[in-house]
């Protein structure tokens, strides 16, 4: 529903009781602001760096660069269970622009070459800066706010024209954005934890905009529109939190001469002091380690947090307390990690955690579930391949005690690096490191019976960790295998079996996947491996109990 304000009394009061600040828009003529419409998708590989580009250019000029992302085209397309970022505006927009390829941008929706908008990342700041030199004939403000209680979207936009448009018809856009939705992105090199920025989800002024049909020198446009904020675009979430709202105005449905942008204002909170817990980080299955979780608390009250007292206890055990201070404005949020604490191991251990009490405290409490670490044999196997940067990798493995009993790193470039761990009963932590954050080679850490204990393509960012515990005695006896030979290796196609006949064998990669397998091997097998890429594989021999694993590799 649209709203047009008629006279200053009524604009005094929506500008108060809603959005708490006036624009107003200037009448005196000013510099063009950047309206810079990305054209994206989650599986473009140089996606990333057109992201990189733009949040500079934004980044470099403050409040003169207006960030649009649109997932459009064939990089777009989800697949499986991936988000669908699309948008019912995004073709229409693209084929507007003339998209060659992506990433591709129109800057202020100008024909910069001669033919269509669309031009490639590497203009984008040249053209960007051509913008914000030229002197706009119309001044754009907008602010908004969002009614918490029912998510309504107030959109209020003032525009000024101060000299003469081209053309007799405007239109004036207005863009819904949310920020900060994680998800895939092919060459973001975070999985499926790359954040997306600035991405549009709705155009509430429709696909071309609304028609501003007086267009000449000193016309004043006073604008308010309303809109409701459904629960999800496509399944995608909404968090009202991370919203922004772009309005512009373009000359037929190309040439935006300007824009400006907002991030809403939030109203008509039930209370008006309301900390609550949302959720407590991931704890890994843990044996005897002490932790430090994180706890992620939001202000879902009208006044600044500023300070909140937060209890803590695991299993029942002792109680420890943190005060922590900050600010936090309605609707944010911030992980805040809590002091080590330590508690006896249970199979299923749970923490409680209590924050101070305020105007409601239904939603001040919570308890998180976590398991115990997993059980190997006492002999543990490392298989790390370094990439092209092995000195920003290192790894370390302790014992409950907190003691160093291994090491490794920093590595050269395209290692293989193979070790053994014989271990006594206890809780051990393996920790991977990459110094420069963005993860390294594949590693598998696997035991004696061919149990994975950790596996990594490489994807570990700035590091990971894995706790395990070890038995009390070890549960295999491979005396009956302990004749099986296994040769050549490295091998090309063909791989001999001997003594193991009635066995079954399994062929994994380093990711943990069985790759091949057979049942009932004849005494002397000849293994035909020639499907299976060049690298390192384990292979386990299983018979009557009886287990054998050993490494070999793949060599053409």
């Amino acid at each position: 529903m649209k709203m047009k304000i008629f006279t200053s009394t009524m604009f005094t009061f929506i500008t108060l009781a809603i959005f708490g600040q006036t624009i107003p828009v200037s009448t005196e003529p000013e510099l063009k602001n950047v309206v810079l419409e990305e054209y994206t998708g989650i599986y473009c590989t140089y996606c990333p760096d057109g992201h990189a580009i733009a949040a500079a250019i934004q980044e470099n000029n403050p409040g003169r660069v207006n960030l649009i992302n649109i997932h459009v085209g064939g990089y777009s397309n989800p697949s499986g269970g991936d988000p669908d970022f699309r948008t019912p505006f995004g073709t229409a927009i693209a084929a507007e622009a003339g998209v060659p390829f992506y990433p591709s941008g129109s800057i202020n929706r100008r024909s910069w070459n001669g033919g269509a908008s669309a031009i490639g990342r590497g203009e984008w700041n040249s053209k960007a800066n051509i913008i914000m030199d030229e002197v706009s004939n119309v001044n754009v403000g907008v602010e908004a706010d969002i009614n918490v209680q029912n998510n309504l979207l107030t959109v209020h936009v003032e525009a000024y024209y101060t000299s003469d448009s081209t053309d007799n018809t405007n239109f004036l856009n207005i863009a819904l954005l949310q920020n900060n939705t994680l998800g895939p992105q092919t060459g973001g090199g975070q999985g499926d934890e790359y954040n997306h920025m600035h991405r549009l989800v709705w155009l509430i002024t429709g696909q071309w905009g609304e028609t501003i049909s007086t267009t000449t020198a000193g016309t004043f446009i006073d604008e308010t529109y309303t809109y409701s904020i459904p629960d999800n675009y496509n399944g995608v979430a909404t968090n009202i939190a991370n919203l922004e709202v772009v309005a512009f105005i373009t000359e037929t449905h190309q040439d935006a001469p300007s824009g400006a942008r907002a991030y809403p204002a939030y109203s008509n909170f039930e209370y008006g002091n309301n900390a609550r817990i949302k959720y407590v980080n991931n704890i890994l299955p843990q044996c005897g380690f002490d932790i430090t979780p994180t706890v992620n608390i939001e202000n879902f009250g009208e006044n600044e947090l500023t300070d909140i007292e937060i209890t803590y206890s695991v299993n029942g055990g002792s109680t420890q307390v943190y005060n922590w201070n900050g600010l936090l404005f309605s609707l944010q949020n911030e992980s805040i990690e809590l002091p080590a604490i330590s508690y006896t191991t249970e199979e299923i251990n749970t923490i409680n955690i209590s924050i101070s009490d305020d105007d409601d405290n239904t939603d001040n409490q919570i308890a998180y579930e976590f398991n115990i670490a997993e059980e190997f044999s006492n002999t543990v196997n490392l298989i790390l391949n370094t990439d092209n940067a092995g000195s920003q990798c290192t790894w370390d493995l302790t014992n409950s005690n907190g003691e160093v009993l291994y090491s490794g790193g920093p590595y050269e470039n395209n290692e293989n690096i193979q070790e053994t761990f014989e271990l006594v009963h206890d809780c051990y932590k393996f920790r991977i490191f990459d110094s420069a954050g963005n993860g390294g080679g594949s590693i598998v850490l696997y035991d004696s019976e061919n149990e994975i204990v950790y596996s990594s393509a490489g994807n570990y960012d700035e590091g990971d960790e894995v706790s395990f515990r070890t038995m009390e005695n070890l549960s295999i006896n491979d005396n009956n295998l302990q004749n099986v030979i296994i040769y050549p290796n490295p091998t090309k196609s063909i791989l001999n079996i001997e003594n193991a006949e009635n066995s079954m064998i399994e062929i994994y990669d380093l990711l943990g996947r069985v790759v091949l397998s057979e049942n009932n091997i004849s005494l002397n097998k000849q293994l035909n491996v020639s499907s299976l890429s060049i690298g390192t594989y384990l292979i386990k021999i299983s018979n009557n109990g009886q287990i054998k694993t050993d490494k070999f590799i793949i060599n053409r």
